[in-house]
């Protein structure tokens, strides 16, 4: 069973305490085209990435879940529907006093190549063949 990824967690973490200290948390989201998941505001990304700002008085129904983030926010006074995947962040951040986290990077592929060679890993593990004696004659000991 693979265990999940810190990262949710540590967005949720850092999203609550900015709003206890009353710093705008700032979210940093880059843009992959092979991730299907991602609803964004095109006309606002720049250089691969979008920063949002979501604080309680800049979004709605902001969910933090530990496969996707969805909110709702206006863009030049357009109410739109933003949705894309929690390993496309790659950092939050307080906006007044520039401090937070950064994650490293790491495009879908990768995460999916890291993940299924984990899994093959675990797989052979289980099929593998138990050790022969070295002399090839069974070892075996009377224990009283």
């Amino acid at each position: 069973m693979n265990k999940p990824t810190t990262k949710p967690y540590l967005i949720r973490a850092i999203f609550d305490w900015c709003c206890e200290c009353g710093y705008a948390p700032l979210l940093s989201v880059t843009v992959d085209a092979e991730m299907k998941d991602m609803r964004l505001p095109e006309e606002n990304i720049k250089n691969g990435e979008i920063i949002f700002n979501i604080g309680p008085n800049a979004v709605r129904n902001l969910d933090i879940g530990n496969d996707i983030i969805t909110f709702s926010a206006r863009f030049n006074g357009v109410a739109r529907e933003v949705s894309f995947p929690t390993e496309a962040v790659s950092g939050i951040f307080a906006r007044e006093i520039n401090q937070g986290i950064a994650f490293p990077e790491m495009n879908l592929q990768q995460e999916k190549a890291k993940a299924a060679e984990k899994n093959q890993e675990h797989v052979s593990r289980k099929i593998s063949k138990p050790k022969s004696p070295k002399n090839g004659k069974a070892n075996l000991r009377l224990i009283k």
